[in-house]
């Protein structure tokens, strides 16, 4: 029987079997500060691969390229990404100083630059700094390994206001052995569904085509990233990228024995790096589940998380330890989904325990206001409504708002 398991310590990407990376400094940001903030990542064999990307409809040029690169439904060798410029809102220029990026890297790998993928992320409107990234590119092509040091580097590099890295590994023992789903991902600010201000890179070492991985990866993200909000400003660089080079021979498809566990794995490994973004909220200090059930439909469920998951007001509240029940239903008036006052229950919940009634079919708990207040001054808590109106249901993992996100915000 197949099944998975996370791996303890992670090294990212090069987990997988068959990738190498690397993680360099070559001052994108101009402050001269050693800081990391270019990877490299190869595969040694031809990868399938498949993407999601922004819905903003300012999508930056490296997003574009991106687009194009998997309409092609060809093979592909690997990724550049740089953090600290996003290469967004540059025009003609930008297109062409990420196709510069594609054609160093197959200079530095020996590969062709319609196999590479470009990522960035950073600040808008500004144009990068090209001939230090070039640099960059050969240096990081040098330093290629599949060490827990290049991993690292790598994660660490492609961080913005972002204050850990953020690693996952999954071991899948299979019938015919063990494969590996591994990633790393970035983002802190500028995070709302439809995906945000991140990268997330994920490797595989079994062999899947690229319609299948399509499939499977449109829909882990859409529980995972895309389950996840901050701040509600959704960015113009999101990339989630996954590919799969085939390296322990072990190929799988729809109704092959291990698909599940596969497919299980692969949604895992999205829903923890994503959980790692929100926990990694700009100056937050609690992140809570809205969890949306009884909805006529889940659309409508999902409207209904995510107005209160963005509602500053509740988001506030929450910093200040407060229970405001009144605000949630407020929120859920307004988000469009079905809902009546005499049908709708919501309750507080610590991460594990028991759930407490708040507002039950138009009934108060005052009761209950200081089991509420506990649960709220907690660093993780879930919040439980019932609409009454149907099957739909919807989570989404959302974070308070502080006083230190504005003065964070207010400046770069």
């Amino acid at each position: 029987m197949s099944e998975f398991k996370f791996s303890e310590s992670s090294k990212g990407c090069v987990d997988a079997t068959g990738f190498r990376i690397s993680g360099v400094h070559c001052d994108v940001r101009n402050k001269a500060d050693g800081r990391l903030d270019l990877a490299l990542l190869m595969s040694d064999e031809p990868a399938t691969v498949a993407g999601v990307f922004t819905r903003n409809r300012v999508a930056a040029a490296p997003v574009r390229l991106c687009r194009e690169l998997l309409a092609n439904g060809q093979s592909f060798r690997g990724f550049v990404a740089n953090s600290g410029n996003a290469n967004a809102c540059t025009g003609e220029n930008g297109m062409a100083d990420a196709q510069l990026m594609q054609a160093a890297v197959a200079t530095a790998a020996g590969c062709s630059p319609d196999e590479v993928f470009v990522c960035s992320t950073g600040r808008i409107g500004k144009r990068l700094p090209m001939e230090r990234i070039v640099g960059g590119i050969a240096e990081a092509a040098v330093k290629l390994d599949d060490t827990a040091e290049t991993g690292l580097s790598a994660a660490d590099a492609i961080l913005t206001s972002d204050t850990r890295r953020k690693v996952c590994t999954v071991k899948v023992e299979t019938r015919a052995g063990t494969l590996t789903i591994a990633g790393m991902a970035k983002g802190a600010g500028m995070i709302e569904p439809n995906m945000a201000t991140m990268l997330a890179f994920i490797c595989t070492d079994a062999e899947v085509a690229q319609a299948d991985l399509q499939v499977l990866l449109s829909e882990s993200v859409q529980t995972t990233f895309n389950a996840v909000t901050v701040d509600g400003d959704e960015s113009t660089n999101d990339t989630v990228l996954v590919f799969a080079n085939g390296a322990t021979g072990m190929k799988l498809a729809p109704g092959h024995p291990d698909w599940a566990a596969f497919k299980a794995a692969l949604s895992a490994v999205c829903h923890d790096l994503a959980q790692k973004i929100v926990g990694d909220g700009e100056k937050i200090t609690k992140v809570v589940e809205v969890c949306i059930d009884g909805a006529a439909n889940d659309a409508e469920a999902e409207l209904a998380a995510r107005a209160i998951a963005n509602s500053l007001l509740v988001k506030s509240s929450w910093y200040g330890n407060d229970p405001n029940w009144g605000r949630l239903m407020d929120a859920l008036g307004y988000s469009g989904a079905k809902m009546e006052e005499e049908t709708t229950s919501i309750h507080y919940a610590p991460v594990e325990g028991d759930p407490v009634p708040a507002f039950v079919r138009g009934a108060i708990h005052e009761d209950r206001l200081d089991d509420w207040k506990a649960i709220v001054a907690g660093e993780r808590f879930r919040i439980l409504v019932d609409l009454g109106q149907g099957s739909g249901s919807s989570r989404v993992w959302s974070t308070d708002l502080t006083e230190g996100y504005v003065n964070f915000n207010k400046s770069e």
